[in-house]
């Protein structure tokens, strides 16, 4: 078959051969099924991915959720056990009335471990979240013995102590230390200023 001696003309595709009529129509369904692909089933590809990726990140979701149910009572019990520890440590902080005691709690505590203070300086209090650190500025005399006592001493006091800023040195050659450290207590907003000075009197009687 000569395709140069058929006539193309759309408005006489009746009187064209088959092969070629077969030839047109499969082009042209070809063609509708790729322009409906691309304008439809692409679009609706897309929308599937789309949702394919929802898919995974709501199964994480959900894993992740299932796993904090699982585990909620536990999370209960470890909020519980840190409601009791805080309101443990809290009860352990001193009152506005027992800061000028422990002060001489503090003091008497380092000279009953045989220290010499040279300085007992309570400092402004230290706004925290819900409490205030009560600073006291201190500087003793004393063997490293004497220094490791007087420690131990403050961890058994009954309301919380803690030292800072520890820093020792060598004062003599007999063995005589000098250390300069920050110890603290904690209370609900208390300020220890006012009371220092009664305390440092207390202590020089005792």
């Amino acid at each position: 078959m000569n395709l140069s001696e058929i006539n193309l003309d759309f408005n006489e595709a009746g009187s064209w051969p088959l092969p070629v009529k077969a030839a047109v129509m499969a082009f042209v369904c070809v063609a509708v099924v790729g322009i409906g692909v691309y304008f439809d089933t692409m679009d609706q590809l897309t929308s599937l991915e789309s949702a394919e990726q929802k898919e995974q990140t709501l199964k994480s979701d959900f894993e992740v959720k299932q796993k904090k149910a699982v585990s909620f009572q536990d999370y209960q019990d470890q909020l519980t056990q840190i409601e009791a520890s805080l309101d443990e440590m809290i009860r352990q902080m001193p009152t506005q009335e027992e800061i000028a005691s422990l002060l001489v709690d503090i003091s008497q505590t380092g000279l009953a471990s045989g220290l010499e203070f040279r300085l007992f300086k309570p400092d402004p209090p230290v706004p925290k979240d819900f409490y205030s650190e009560l600073p006291i500025t201190i500087q003793v005399i004393g063997k490293y013995e004497e220094l490791g006592l007087f420690i131990s001493g403050l961890a058994s006091l009954p309301r919380i102590v803690t030292i800072h800023n520890v820093n020792i040195t060598p004062e003599g050659k007999d063995g005589t230390l000098l250390m300069n450290a920050v110890v603290k207590t904690y209370n609900e907003g208390a300020d220890i200023s006012s009371v220092g000075e009664g305390a440092k009197n207390k202590r020089g009687r005792k």
